[in-house]
């Protein structure tokens, strides 16, 4: 059976969340999770579909004629699923267009709530297959900054930017000397983004002002070289963001007593939060019932 594969990279957006909307310049990791996703040619007029989590269960699965993708289904996860498939097609108008049918099998390479880009990683890799950019894919199906789509691309970590109607992803070099201080704890909860656009959307003024502060921060973020520093900053980051959106900063809300930097990685309230630390670290936060840390060596690519 003739098969096609394509691989997308996870993502964790260091700095610039929310603020990325309107411009500032952030910066992304990708990670060493992402998602497979592989096309075998049938004889069928169908698409077959089958999604597996990292241990291999199979989460998702549908089947639909090739020439509904634009009936809307009552499955949200369906619905969705057509709704990125079509919008691709409409793209390349000879996408899935072909007389015989596709079966198409999706893989994790991490549990599927931890936010690193179940959907971001599924719409790159269907844009490699479909033959169209992902960028354009992103604003004509789900929308956001595209900084997870630059992550899925790339194998190193990238300075991002929109500017303009266009995006700019330009890999740097990032290699802290201090990065064996850096954990990624994960909040027990897959955050949505949409509250936090909207509470930032809402802001009637200052907006201006902030992007400039964050891009100044996540230019010297990128370039420091000591633990001190790259807390302090941290820190400044949180403050804003936090001022911004009339939030509580995650470290004041939830870790008080913690000895290091907790910062806030993409949408505030869930998914992973960046701590800096020693070899207790993953005990405090376990002891607090955060039984997922990961290294920066266990999660950055």
């Amino acid at each position: 059976m003739e098969s096609q594969s394509y691989y997308s990279n996870g993502k964790l957006l260091i700095t610039g969340e929310y603020a990325v909307l309107e411009g500032a310049l952030s910066l992304a990791l990708p990670t060493k999770f992402g998602q497979e996703l592989n096309v075998f040619q049938t004889k069928q007029s169908s698409l077959v579909w089958e999604s597996f989590t990292h241990t291999g269960a199979c989460w998702f699965q549908t089947k639909f004629d090739l020439n509904q993708l634009a009936s809307p289904s009552e499955d949200p996860i369906e619905n969705a699923l057509k709704q990125i498939l079509f919008a691709a097609q409409k793209i390349n108008p000879s996408f899935l267009k072909e007389p015989s049918g596709v079966k198409v099998q999706t893989r994790l390479s991490f549990p599927n709530n931890w936010g690193l880009g179940t959907s971001s990683t599924l719409i790159n890799n269907i844009a490699a297959w479909a033959k169209v950019d992902a960028f354009e894919l992103l604003q004509n199906s789900f929308g956001g900054s595209g900084y997870d789509i630059a992550c899925a691309q790339e194998n190193t970590p990238i300075h991002y930017q929109r500017a303009g109607g266009t995006q700019k992803a330009t890999p740097i070099s990032f290699e802290p000397t201090f990065s064996e201080h850096l954990y990624f704890v994960y909040l027990n909860q897959k955050q949505d983004s949409k509250e936090g656009i909207r509470l930032y959307k809402s802001m009637a003024k200052g907006k201006e002002t902030l992007c400039v502060e964050i891009s100044e921060i996540t230019k010297k973020i990128s370039k420091a070289t000591t633990l001190n520093e790259f807390e302090t900053l941290l820190t400044f980051h949180e403050q804003l963001i936090a001022k911004a959106l009339r939030l509580t900063p995650v470290k004041e809300r939830l870790f008080g007593d913690y000895l290091g930097a907790v910062k806030s990685l993409g949408a505030w309230g869930g998914d992973f939060v960046l701590a800096t630390g020693d070899k207790t670290t993953p005990a405090y936060f376990k002891e607090k019932g955060y039984s997922t840390v990961l290294t920066y060596k266990e999660m950055i690519l």
